[in-house]
């Protein structure tokens, strides 16, 4: 086999990033909406005194424990790699994000660390009030955490508030303004509301599994029933949310929407909704389209008559890299934030009518979707970030520039090891999750044991150590 048909140490570069980060993001998905719930339960619990609620949040104040330890670990990798694959970056765009990364250990790094270890193990040793504020400000940190790295990653999508000095260098001129780019509002909305979904569909399928098990079990009816609210109301906040992030985007990322969309004519008034096709990039068109007349106008322009700008309308250097894979994926994305908003209509007529925990149907068709918040947000970093491609700061610095001088059989040595020992610890981790899941929750429920570490597929994370949600935000997934 000749040596050029191997990748090259900037494709190794990018998959390895993509790889890492795809890991990572499961558990911050999951652990950002989670810490709201549990804030959420033991709140009730001190306004009601029902033992269920507290019950309920010991039940899953262990699983959360693992989760955040995954995160931490997952989270740590991410940092290394701006370094050791993506070195031209860093030092050029450092001046711009690098403190807002700092930012985000100096407020929710430290805010987390503070609190963490009252949440977990002073329930019993600090009084009520001050456990709620721990599992507050725990939850909040991954909020703040939230605020930062989102920051960071939207200035490279849409970036604001810089200079380029004569030594390339990205140099802040207004933080305000760098900060609050103009996708950052949409993008953190949008992940928020994501991280909150990903959450109500897990603890809703695992409500579901033990309702068809003994549907008279109290703590599953809990479950089961606030995250049924969750996917009423926040289901439908989100497809709002996502128009208003298309809008912005079509504004300032045009050709990114187009190949979302499947367009590929240069301009074209009253474009259809491409609902299936097989993106041909050689051809630029697509191949067995299925569509509707107009509708593609509507959304996008919300005008029947909207021009919608096509894939032709930009030089090919500039185009996403791959367009099928930033037109299947967002159609993943946009399919399963439907299917959320369905189940959470059909667990409302049913609650109505008194049948919420006595539907079988509805309990599978919840526990079929426990997975399904974790895959679309894959689904759209997929989106947002391939989308971005060929930039890692969208306009100004190219990925093919940013790649550190490093050999691909490095890369791939690297590469290779990460795989083995992220199927292996993670693999770990998760497996242990599911089986904390499948224990039934019931009264008098312990928490994690006061005074042990937390341990996790043989790793015991530092409470010191940030947990890194949705770290770093990537050059060249």
């Amino acid at each position: 086999m000749p040596w050029d048909a191997f990748p090259s140490a900037l494709d190794l570069a990018r998959f390895q990033f993509a790889f890492t980060v795809v890991w990572h993001f499961l558990f911050p998905a999951f652990t950002i909406g989670l810490a709201s719930f549990l804030a959420v339960l033991e709140g009730l619990w001190l306004a009601t005194g029902r033992a269920v609620f507290i019950e309920t949040y010991k039940w899953w104040l262990r699983i959360f424990a693992v989760a955040f330890a995954m995160g931490v670990v997952s989270g740590i990798v991410m940092s290394y790699q701006f370094g050791t694959n993506w070195s031209v970056f860093t030092d050029r765009a450092a001046p711009s994000i690098g403190p807002l990364l700092g930012y985000e250990v100096l407020t929710a790094f430290f805010l987390e660390a503070g609190f963490l270890g009252v949440m977990l193990f002073g329930l019993n040793r600090v009084g009520k009030a001050l456990h709620f504020v721990a599992t507050c400000s725990v939850a909040f940190g991954t909020l703040l955490s939230t605020f930062w790295i989102i920051a960071a990653n939207s200035w490279m999508h849409t970036p604001a508030g810089f200079e380029i000095s004569p030594e390339g260098l990205f140099l802040p001129v207004d933080w305000w303004a760098l900060i609050f780019n103009p996708s950052f509002p949409y993008r953190f909305g949008h992940v928020v509301l994501a991280a909150y979904l990903t959450t109500a569909f897990i603890v809703g399928a695992v409500g579901a599994a033990h309702l068809l098990r003994d549907a008279a079990n109290a703590h599953a009816r809990l479950m089961f029933s606030m995250a049924m609210w969750m996917a009423l109301l926040v289901a439908p906040a989100q497809v709002v949310m996502g128009d208003l992030h298309g809008l912005n985007t079509l504004e300032h990322q045009p050709a990114k929407v187009a190949a979302m969309e499947g367009h590929w004519e240069e301009r074209r008034p009253m474009a259809p909704l491409i609902l299936f096709a097989l993106p041909n990039m050689a051809e630029e068109r697509n191949d067995l389209e299925l569509a509707i007349p107009g509708l593609g106008s509507l959304i996008l322009g919300h005008d029947w008559e909207a021009e919608i700008v096509g894939l032709k309308a930009f030089a090919p250097s500039v185009r996403p890299t791959n367009v099928p894979l930033v037109f299947w994926s967002f159609r993943v994305m946009v399919a399963i934030g439907l299917l959320m908003a369905a189940l959470g209509i059909a667990a409302f007529v049913l609650r109505l009518r008194g049948r919420l925990y006595g539907t079988p149907w509805l309990h599978r068709w919840a526990v079929a979707m426990g997975p399904s918040g974790l895959i679309a947000v894959t689904a759209g970093w997929i989106v947002t970030e391939a989308g971005r491609q060929p930039y890692t700061v969208y306009g100004y610095l190219r990925t093919a520039d940013s790649v550190s001088p490093i050999a691909a059989p490095a890369v791939a040595t690297s590469l290779a090891m990460f795989v083995v020992v992220y199927f292996v610890v993670f693999g770990a981790g998760i497996w242990l999750i599911l089986r904390l899941m499948g224990a039934p929750p019931h009264p008098a429920q312990e928490g994690p044991a006061e005074g042990a570490p937390i341990r996790t597929a043989g790793i015991t994370p530092a409470p010191s150590l940030p947990e890194g949600r949705i770290t770093q935000p990537g050059p060249a997934e």
